[in-house]
């Protein structure tokens, strides 16, 4: 079977919305067989990027070229103007019934013109079109999502709709996928079917998500559009572990260049304030100096003064400040001091059956169990108990209205909290709109702090790296203490 070159390249891409520059600079290529992921911070610009490589918006500068089919899965779904599953379905499989279609046409006139026949038949071969509605099945089937063809959509809830999306965009098979955030929504079992199913895709995948273990899984190449010292994004290879540590050389030589640059700033600037101290005291000389001594040094002195302004003048800090990274404050807090003593805690309704917590300086919990199960309902009710100093981060905290993303709010909530300085640290769904690379350095610091802490979560990554932490498990109807 011939190979189709398919791809989507983009260069020297630029997006301005408003005042403020999206997207910069950036050049991205997606080929055959790519495993690209594009990751940052909230805000950073990546759904806008998928929007500009789909053709969903244009640039202001920079050009795009595509080739072969796309299959785009975005984060939300209209459900407008009466659609249904199978007008989703419909759309998918297009592709492969147009393919199908033109290879019937193509075997009628053979004789005549057996290079179109070719030529059809390796484009139905490639999208393997004989196959597509069944694939389409397995993946409605695979991803939960509901099989029903005449159910419209906007009966269906935002999860639900994006499993049938999603289910359609990997059943069609297309030559590259483009999928923002596909592990939303999914359960355990989706989750391992989406991780399949993109390692065994014979073309390229792009894929935007926060979900680390997705990542670990799948992507062998990063573009990183976190914030760099020229503006412009970086590409890792070498999968998670290469932008783990290509991240952290480069985040390095920024922090070095630049604390190099304020500290000659620094110097020049105290070498000014010195001649200038010089030059108002008058140079005062060792007593039994005459005046004149005093007047044939004073040029002297304006001239260092003005040499050293005009290095001062001349030297610029070149590089912006580097983000912070994410560090817990000293804790004095004691290990082995009973902070939460917190017998048979039951909330009617929420959390049925009687939990009991004890918890010391320097211990760990990891709370975990379905949703409504009642772990919040129980992270929030130790954070009520008196007598330890605790800092709790809720599952979603209020935002201020401020014009910055969910994932600035959320980690300067967690600075606020850490800036208390708590001898009890509660973190409900923590990975909630942080960037992988932020959940990374937070993980690292719980590992490490001597504060108690207690985490409850869904995040894949997050469990494998507290594994051996003591756990709850906390389901609907019972409790059950640590394995």
């Amino acid at each position: 079977m011939k190979t189709l070159q398919s791809h989507v390249r983009a260069e020297s891409l630029r997006v301005v919305r408003g005042d403020r520059v999206v997207l910069d600079g950036v050049d991205v290529t997606v080929s055959t067989r790519s495993r690209l992921a594009v990751v940052g911070p909230n805000g950073s610009g990546k759904t806008t990027l998928l929007h500009v490589l789909t053709g969903r918006i244009a640039p202001g500068r920079g050009t795009v070229h595509r080739a072969g089919t796309i299959g785009v899965a975005e984060q939300e779904l209209a459900a407008g103007n009466g659609e249904t599953v199978g007008t989703l379905v419909a759309r998918a499989i297009r592709p492969a019934h147009l393919a199908l279609e033109r290879l019937d046409g193509a075997l009628r006139t053979i004789e005549a013109d057996p290079t179109a026949y070719e030529k059809a038949l390796d484009e139905a071969t490639r999208l393997d079109a004989w196959d597509a509605e069944r694939r389409v099945d397995i993946a409605l089937e695979a991803l939960d999502a509901c099989t029903d063809r005449e159910r419209r959509l906007d009966t269906l809830s935002v999860g639900q709709r994006y499993r049938v999306r999603l289910a359609c965009v990997l059943g069609a098979r297309p030559d590259l996928l483009i999928l923002d955030e596909p592990t939303n929504h999914l359960d355990a079992g989706g989750l391992a079917f989406l991780t399949e199913r993109l390692r065994q895709h014979p073309g390229g995948v792009l894929v935007v998500t926060h979900d680390r273990a997705l990542l670990r899984d799948v992507a062998e190449e990063f573009l990183d559009l976190d914030p760099a010292p020229d503006g412009r994004p970086r590409l890792y290879a070498g999968g998670y572990r290469g932008w783990q540590v290509g991240r952290a050389r480069e985040r390095q030589r920024w922090e070095q260049e630049y604390e190099s640059q304020v500290a000659e700033h620094r110097r020049l600037s105290e070498a000014v304030d010195e001649a200038r101290g010089r030059l108002s005291t008058g140079w005062r000389p060792d007593k039994g100096v005459g005046r004149h001594k005093r007047q044939s040094r004073a040029p002297g002195i304006v001239q260092a003064l003005r040499r050293r302004q005009e290095a001062l003048d001349a030297h610029r800090i070149t590089l912006p400040p580097p983000p912070r990274p994410l560090r817990f404050p000293p804790s004095d807090t004691r290990a082995g001091a009973l902070l939460i003593d917190a017998p048979d805690v039951m909330v009617p309704g929420r959390l049925r059956s009687p939990v009991t917590v004890r918890l010391a300086g320097g211990e760990r919990l990891l709370v975990t169990g379905p949703n409504g199960a009642g772990k919040s309902t129980l992270l929030a009710a130790l954070a009520a108990v008196d007598g330890a100093r605790v800092g709790y981060l809720p599952q979603e905290a209020p935002t201020d209205g401020a014009r910055i993303s969910p994932g600035q709010v959320r980690r300067r909530q967690l600075e606020e909290i850490l800036a208390t300085r708590p001898d009890v640290l509660i973190l409900d769904e923590p990975t909630n709109h942080l960037s992988a690379s932020v959940v990374d350095e937070l993980t690292a610091a719980l590992r490490d702090t001597p504060m108690a802490v207690v985490v409850a979560t869904h995040d894949r990554q997050m469990l494998a790296d507290l594994a051996t932490w003591p756990r709850l498990v906390i389901n609907s109807s019972e409790v059950q203490p640590e394995p």
